[in-house]
């Protein structure tokens, strides 16, 4: 109900614009609404009227300046102090400044590389140099320093797979005695968007195949990648299997008689349900969910691959986690820009990536905004019990942004929870925060567009309180009123009242309406500047 009237009501919402050149049209009690004010709503309007009479403009004007004292009176009564209405304008006000809070070229960036990135795969091996949690700049700088040691070794002539087995603090880049497991020597196979952390998949692709990357930080700490090579992606598959979890002599009979059965043109659902060790996919007929490169162990992924034909199963196989024979369901290739955009935005914005986006914005406003760190307030950071200093000692102003200021005490508040990161980085987090807020707090003075729809939402919002009150609360509650409206009009309704009563209602509701609308009119000082109405009238009958 709300959102349809809303609807509507917003059709007539304003607001004023200093604009150069331009015109009084309607002064309402000494404010003043310009011609370009009534155009933009009425322009807004017209397309969806296909009737020449509501296409007036002298009736157009009228709605507008009924409207317009409607949401004068909705502020003069308060409404706009209602707990129940700041709370609702807050949540419009945060869904409005959404996309400001996005740097759309930025995530048009990343959206195209995304796709390239999904449509080739790439081939590469690293080196990683762990950094503590929560690190010092000198624990940075002692992991920094090691992995450019490291890197100056292989620029040297030393074999990549050599220093990654020697020095390389990825356990898998080593052999595990106890479980048997071979190291891959910091051999990461193919790999395609959104499968590794977004720095290590921005490093590989933007690094040339043979060559070495600079060393580069994750939340892991620091690497060095080698990319061996690139490759048309191979795209997703479904599949189906079954599972033989003890690669014994035993089972190994038990999966051939399973390819017997199916060569017997036995169901491969069926067969999986009674056969597989799966507990996860048998109950499914050993449908496994889609997946693509890089995401299985690599014997498993290469026969998966290497089936053609939807239905078609492999020959049994063997990898470390037992028998299986598997059947392809579904090939995947990858789409077309056009049909992947709106699914990989889609992921960006719900990944980590965002929050590059929303970096691009802070990063132009820091050129555009006044931005000051006290160091005398910084020097906090050197407490071992930072978060613990009472707030009394916390006063000292140790940001700001334009004209706003942030005292120590905003800051220690901001860090309360947050113990995973050094002081010196949070702090750049709480700048960035603070200058982002800045910045959603000023849109309505920065963004006209974003200041006239939060305009209409405001005053479309306090209508609708106000209409309820006025009139549709009113008619539906005000029984006597109703009926003797009824019985005052009786000769222009042919049924008894209970027959017609939402008809009678609806006309009442009306009449209740006009009413209202003769009052604030007689009690407000309107004038309207004739010649400017004449000059509109003949711009829009050329029209």
């Amino acid at each position: 109900m709300k959102k349809i009237v809303l609807a509507v009501i917003l059709g007539f919402s304003s607001i004023v614009f200093a604009q150069q050149k331009d015109r009084v049209l309607v002064t309402i009690d000494g404010e003043k609404t310009m011609v370009s004010d009534f155009k933009r709503v009425y322009e807004k309007n017209l397309d969806a009227i296909d009737n020449e009479e509501a296409k007036d403009v002298k009736k157009n004007l009228k709605l507008f300046i009924d409207y317009t004292l409607k949401v004068k009176e909705a502020y003069a009564i308060k409404l706009d102090t209602l707990s129940s209405y700041v709370k609702e304008m807050e949540g419009y006000k945060n869904q409005l400044s959404a996309p400001y809070m996005q740097d759309t070229a930025y995530i048009n960036k990343l959206v195209k590389d995304a796709y390239f990135r999904t449509k080739y795969e790439v081939k590469a091996k690293h080196i990683l140099i762990r950094t503590p949690k929560i690190p010092t700049p000198k624990d940075t700088l002692l992991s920094y320093q090691k992995i450019t040691k490291i890197r100056d070794r292989i620029i040297n002539g030393d074999d990549f797979e050599k220093v990654a087995e020697e020095t390389s603090e990825d356990d898998s880049a080593r052999d595990d005695v106890r479980s048997g497991r071979k190291g891959n020597k910091g051999n990461l196979g193919y790999f395609s968007a959104f499968k590794m952390v977004y720095p290590f998949e921005e490093a590989a692709y933007t690094t040339k195949v043979g060559e070495v990357s600079m060393p580069f930080k994750t939340r892991f700490g620091y690497h060095i990648l080698k990319v061996d090579s690139t490759r048309v992606s191979k795209g997703e598959l479904e599949v189906a299997h079954i599972l033989l979890n003890d690669p014994s002599e035993k089972n190994e009979e038990l999966i051939n008689s399973i390819y017997d059965k199916l060569e017997n043109d036995e169901q491969f659902k069926a067969l999986a349900r009674k056969y597989s060790n799966d507990s996860g996919s048998k109950s499914k007929g050993g449908k496994l969910r889609k997946f693509g490169t890089g995401m299985m162990v690599k014997p498993f992924e290469d026969v998966a691959y290497s089936l053609q034909k939807e239905g078609e199963y492999s020959k049994p196989f063997k990898t470390r986690f037992g028998w299986h024979i598997v059947q392809l369901i579904k090939k995947y290739p990858v789409g077309s820009f056009d049909e992947m955009k709106d699914d990989l935005k889609s992921k960006i914005k719900s990944s980590s990536r965002a929050q590059l986006s929303a970096k691009a914005v802070v990063d132009k406003l820091k050129k555009k905004y006044t931005i000051s760190e006290n160091e005398k307030a910084k020097e906090i950071f050197d407490n071992k019990n930072i978060r613990s200093i009472s707030k009394d000692s916390l006063q000292q102003v140790i940001l700001s942004v334009n004209e706003k200021e942030f005292k120590q005490e905003a800051f220690i508040e901001f860090i309360q929870n947050r113990k995973n990161m050094p002081i010196f980085q949070l702090f750049e987090e709480f700048k960035d925060k603070e200058i982002l807020a800045y910045y959603k707090d000023n849109l309505e003075k920065t963004e006209p567009e974003f200041a006239y729809v939060l305009k209409e939402y405001k005053d479309g919002l306090l209508l609708f309180e106000l209409m309820q009150e006025k009139i549709w609360n009113k008619s539906s509650k005000d029984t006597l009123g109703l009926k003797n409206y009824y019985t005052a009009n009786k000769t222009k309704y042919k049924m008894d009242f209970e027959k017609i009563k939402g008809e009678v209602m609806n006309d009442y509701q009306t009449y209740l309406d006009e009413k209202w609308v003769a009052d604030l009119r007689n009690k407000s000082a309107i004038e309207v500047n004739k010649k400017q109405l004449k000059k509109l009238i003949k711009f829009y009958r050329k029209q």
